[in-house]
């Protein structure tokens, strides 16, 4: 989406790119080669862009996008083999220290957030998307809460986000299935908000950013923190929850199965231990 001639390049991360639309500030995930899968880095670029805007008395609304041909596929597990070389995940760690800081940055910021989700939105890359406070899509892209594929369960504040807006059936669906959501599926089940013909869809998410950063900001605000307070005043809480639920699914030999099946780039073959 970055590079339309209303964008100017306002910082330059090393896996995240920040662009300035008048007051209006786009956040463009750049990993394109691995989806915009997040690797350490990531986790730190992303902060960063997000108090740069939260910070910025001249930002009124902000949009997240992605890079190339994703929104982002989740945690890059590919280097996350490489970086444990056999040894645990500290999983903890990561989602306390690393990914909850992104998440409740983006709830908490006084301003309105657009996820325009360029293409598929999995796993963590889905609980960012649903983090924002309106989510618009490309016809093409799509949704997955990927997490038991490997064996894992939903985090990064999913298990809160999903069944919010789609309710239990829905959310259970979509965290034990593991299937992949279309973006107008995903619009009729209330997970997303509005779904653009690809064609249109730059020029389209690019509209919905400058009508909210020319309107009314601590009304905006107002309503967010609204929201924030019937739907999710313990989410703090629900974040330490998933954590301590994720820890104890890593150390299982289902987590370990995923793990070596994705490596082996075959379909993994779970015992239930």
């Amino acid at each position: 989406m970055a590079g339309v001639s209303d964008d100017e390049l306002y910082r330059q991360y090393e896996t995240v790119n920040l662009y300035r639309r008048g007051p209006g500030a786009k956040i463009e995930l750049n990993r394109p080669e691995r989806m915009n899968a997040w690797n350490e880095q990531f986790s730190v670029d992303l902060l960063a862009a997000i108090r740069e805007v939260t910070g910025n008395p001249e930002v009124r609304a902000v949009l997240v996008t992605g890079a190339g041909r994703a929104f982002s596929s989740g945690a890059d597990l590919k280097e996350a083999l490489e970086r444990a070389d056999g040894g645990p995940f500290d999983v903890y760690r990561e989602l306390t220290e690393r990914y909850h800081p992104l998440i409740t940055g983006i709830r908490q910021m006084p301003k309105p957030v657009i996820a325009a989700v360029n293409g598929p939105a999995a796993g963590i890359g889905l609980s960012l998307a649903l983090a924002c406070d309106l989510v618009v899509a490309a016809e093409s892209a799509y949704f997955s809460l990927a997490f038991v594929n490997i064996g894992l369960v939903p985090d990064g504040g999913s298990s809160l986000f999903v069944p919010s807006r789609v309710g239990f059936a829905r959310a259970a669906e979509l965290a034990m299935l593991g299937e992949r959501l279309d973006a107008r599926k995903a619009v009729d089940w209330g997970l997303i908000n509005q779904v653009f013909p690809d064609s249109e869809f730059a020029v389209r998410a690019d509209a919905l950013l400058d009508r909210l950063a020319a309107g009314a900001t601590k009304s905006y605000a107002g309503t967010k923190r609204q929201l924030n307070h019937w739907l999710y005043e313990r989410m703090d809480a629900q974040l330490e929850f998933e954590a301590g639920i994720q820890r104890e699914m890593a150390a299982s030999g289902d987590f370990a199965e995923g793990l070596a099946a994705f490596a082996a780039k075959r379909p993994p073959r779970f015992t239930g231990g």
